[in-house]
């Protein structure tokens, strides 16, 4: 009887280190939207290097909905991941899903946007205002520091919007002859883009061009802009298929290009430097890239 009680607690043991090491193999993925081709290749980068580094990941599809955003982070925590990788749908709201992980002492890195509050290991994304800049300087200096211009901004309250926004005004300040007559959220949405688009066209004679925060908003723009036989130079961000295609096909101007799949792939790296105790930046840059025709 003694021996079979020892081999039980010993079974016991084992079954117990075991469901220890599957957790410490686990990285959970929440990302804001699959509905976004640029998003998608983000979730496509972190599977792969997980795959390759022996990883188990869980991801889960917010849908840019925070309360969805907070009960899959509440999910993946009730599973015992080791660790949260995260995009967040907005940059203050994601606060409440990462204390929970603080709370359960389960490390988080941020990818693509930022977090107001709470604890990060480490935030994982393009240099959104230098984006921002580089879009603007382009736009200055194609025509020639003279013209009316339209803004385009993403989801109000995301990093990525404030920081593009903000670089992209930055380029703006010194080019005294261009004039920003319009400047709306799209929610980085190509049928917002579409929509706020056609509503600034009515309400705005003269445009020389417009900046779009990404792609998906500047690629609705440019079907308003068809639409409305108006001839505008357009500038996304991203560097989607479909944003770099518009670019070849000489519909838009350029797209600056994060490289989506390698930000994925680095949170993934940047997770398995802290699940083995290696120190890491509080911000891991991702580089950008102008692609024009």
């Amino acid at each position: 009887m003694k021996k079979l009680v020892s081999l039980a607690a010993g079974a016991a043991l084992l079954l117990g280190s075991t469901a220890v090491s599957m957790a410490q193999d686990t990285l959970a993925l929440v990302v804001s939207t699959l509905n976004n081709p640029f998003f998608v290749t983000l979730k496509e980068g972190a599977e792969a290097r997980a795959n390759e580094l022996g990883y188990k990941i869980v991801v889960l599809d917010s849908q840019n909905d925070p309360a969805k955003e907070l009960a899959n982070v509440e999910d993946v925590l009730s599973k015992n991941v080791s660790i949260l990788l995260i995009n967040p749908t907005d940059s203050d709201a994601v606060s409440s899903s990462i204390r929970a992980a603080n709370h359960k002492n389960v490390p988080v890195v941020t990818l693509d946007r930022g977090a107001a509050r709470g604890k990060v290991e480490s935030h994982v994304a393009s240099d959104n205002i230098l984006g921002g800049e580089m879009a603007g300087e382009l736009i200055v200096e194609t025509l020639r520091g003279s013209g009316k211009i339209v803004e385009l901004e993403g989801v109000p309250g995301t990093s990525a919007a404030r920081d593009r926004g903000t670089g992209f005004k930055k380029a703006m300040h010194g080019a005294s002859g261009i004039e920003l007559v319009a400047v709306q959220p799209a929610d980085f949405d190509r049928t917002k883009g579409l929509n706020v688009m056609e509503n600034i066209l009515q309400a705005q004679p003269e445009i020389n061009a417009v900046f779009a925060h990404n792609d998906e908003m500047a690629l609705g723009a440019i079907k308003a802009i068809e639409a409305a036989n108006r001839d505008i130079l357009v500038v996304g961000f991203d560097g989607t298929d479909d944003g770099v295609k518009a670019v070849e096909e000489g519909t838009m101007l350029a797209t600056v290009a994060q490289q989506a799949g390698m930000i994925g792939s680095i949170g993934v790296d940047t997770a398995d430097k802290v699940l083995k105790g290696e120190k890491v930046d509080a911000y891991t840059p991702v580089a950008l890239k102008l692609v024009t025709k």
